[in-house]
């Protein structure tokens, strides 16, 4: 019985021992600077939002969250990188809507949305608004549908371009409310708006923060905003569901964080955690809010969930419109 209580004691001072490391492992992330990849150029939308947070992450992490630009192929490129990176939690993709367009928009893409990323957080949405020329007969979304059914494919819309969420928002409409809208792309949306107040396009799909501006000073007008919920920017605006009485219609930009697949659960979790303290913060709250975004702040469960239904949803759109990658 001596013998056999001591292989015991020695068999769970072994197991404990052998945990210790594990553990050791867990508590100690990160042990040095992280690389966030950010696939547009510098001062772009998804370049605000990451450096804004990668900022207040390094100093809750005490390691830097170092911010690296890598543009090119709407986003392909940077996602390329994240998927091949090693899975240890010390290279992380600022991703958007791109993520899920890009297998339905192109040929061929190097990655899979699902299975090569692991979701850590959503880190901001931001909605964009139907706009008409003031001169435009249509006062709310209700009257916008009229009009464009009553005169299928001759009324256009201009986006920021092609497969832009701007644009899907128009095909959205025109999937659910049963019209044709005519999409018109521009190579961005400053292009676009200044087209629009011209009046040499009457509708167009903007992102929030450039519209403000030209909604306040009444050289357009904004008819409802795309998100699930109205805008703290604009909250006497509509949404598109409520304005037009379309239920679950939401066409919104996001961004969010996702390191390679297999990233230990334990450093998606502190990632995930920290991101959400960030969000919470008073003075990220208003630098975002000013710039358009609302901070989010979810769960790797729920931002996980959240690119599945965006991936169904902007699929079936994408292949029902039949629009291809530029």
């Amino acid at each position: 019985m001596k013998n056999r209580s001591a292989c015991f004691w020695c068999w769970g001072a072994l197991s404990l021992t052998s945990m210790v490391p594990a553990l050791a492992a867990e508590g100690a992330y990160p042990q040095r600077p992280i690389r966030l990849i950010i696939p547009q150029s510098p001062g772009g939308a998804s370049d605000t939002v990451g450096r804004t947070v990668a900022q207040k992450l390094s100093e809750r992490l005490g390691h830097q969250v170092v911010s690296d630009n890598r543009p090119g192929a709407t986003g392909n490129v940077g996602a390329e990188i994240v998927k091949n990176a090693a899975p240890d939690g010390y290279t992380m993709l600022l991703t958007a809507p791109n993520l899920v367009t890009s297998p339905s928009l192109y040929a061929r893409t190097n990655f899979d949305p699902i299975a090569d990323f692991a979701p850590v957080s959503q880190t901001t949405m931001s909605p964009n608004v139907f706009l008409v020329h003031p001169a435009f007969a249509a006062r709310n979304m209700k009257e916008l549908i009229e009009i464009v059914k009553s005169k299928p494919g001759q009324i256009d819309y201009s986006s920021s371009g092609t497969a832009s969420t701007q644009h899907l928002a128009g095909e959205l409409l025109n999937i659910l409310a049963g019209v044709q809208l005519v999409h018109i792309p521009y190579k961005g949306g400053g292009p676009a708006l200044l087209d629009l107040m011209a009046g040499r396009v009457p509708v167009m799909v903007s992102t929030l923060p450039s519209a403000v501006p030209q909604i306040k000073a009444g050289k357009v007008r904004a008819l409802a905003v795309t998100s699930a919920k109205r805008s703290v920017a604009l909250p006497e605006l509509p949404t598109v569901a409520e304005a037009a009485g379309l239920a679950g219609y939401e066409a919104s930009t996001w961004q969010g964080f996702v390191f390679p697949a297999a990233t230990p659960a334990h450093v998606v979790q502190r990632m995930a955690t920290e991101t959400a303290k960030v969000l919470s913060m008073k003075d990220v709250q208003e630098r975002l809010r000013d710039q358009g975004y609302e901070p989010v702040g979810s769960s790797p469960a729920q931002f996980g969930a959240y690119i599945k239904s965006e991936l169904v949803k902007w699929t079936k759109v994408i292949k029902g419109a039949g629009i291809k990658g530029e």
